[in-house]
This record gives structure tokens, C-alpha cells and sequence, in this order.
């Protein structure tokens, strides 16, 4: 069974950190480029980040560039969103996707947000920033 399962959400206050990650099952990790989308509460969903397969960042976000980092551990078929500096913009669902290595030109730019441009997706995990 193909599983992504987001964790580390949560209520936090403006200026504090978060982790989330995704663990992966069920599928070849390795040949699978990762994305983060977000869906804010009345607001079309937007991609994150992007890692390929080789654990490089591929695509940020411009409102999240120098304060979220995204990474994958390979070993643990994991892939993490290091989200510092937060603030009430941030608030979103935080969903986790997959897609098969060099499938779409748009996905490399931030394009697919939705969740059928993805071979696989998660359940998401709520991340809210208020003081």
C-alpha cells in the first residue's frame, strides 16, 4: 500500500519553528521527485518546495525563500520542511506529493499544486501561526 503520511504540525505563535516530515512507503522513493503544497484557508493551494531525487532543492516559494528549507533523508524514505521565522501567512494545510522523475515541466516550476498532478499524495498536516 502506498503511504505518504505528513506529521509535526501544530499551533505555534509568529517567530517560532516547525518540522514537518513525510514519510514515505510503498513505492521506490528513490525515483520520485517530493513537493510541499500548502492550502490556505480560503485560498487556492500553492506549492512550497520542491526536492528531486539526488536530495537537491529544486523550487521555494518566494514568501518562504531563506526561511523554509526542504530536505529528504533517502535512508528513511523521508522528506522534512524545515519552517522557521513563521508567521499567520503561513497558516495552511501542508500536504506532501510525489511525482515520477521528469514527468511534467511544470511541476519543476511550481505549477502542479493540485492533488491529481501527483502520482501520490498525503493527508496533510495543519500548521497554525497565531499569537
Amino acid at each position: 500500500e502506498v503511504q505518504l503520511v505528513e506529521s509535526g504540525g501544530g499551533n505555534v505563535q509568529p517567530g517560532d519553528s516547525l518540522r514537518l516530515s513525510c514519510a514515505a512507503s510503498g513505492f521506490t522513493f528513490g525515483v520520485y521527485d517530493m513537493g510541499w503544497v500548502r492550502q490556505a484557508p480560503g485560498k487556492g493551494p500553492e506549492v512550497v518546495s520542491i526536492i528531486g531525487t539526488g536530495g537537491v532543492s529544486l523550487y521555494y516559494l518566494d514568501s518562504v525563500k531563506g526561511r523554509f528549507t526542504i530536505s529528504s533523508d533517502s535512508a528513511n524514505n523521508t522528506v522534512y520542511l524545515q519552517m522557521n521565522s513563521l508567521s499567520p501567512e503561513d497558516t495552511a494545510v501542508y500536504y506532501c506529493g510525489a511525482v515520477a522523475q521528469f514527468t511534467s515541466k511544470r511541476f519543476y516550476t511550481g505549477d502542479c499544486f493540485e492533488d491529481w498532478e501527483y502520482d501520490y499524495w498525503g493527508q496533510g498536516t495543519q500548521v497554525t501561526v497565531s499569537s
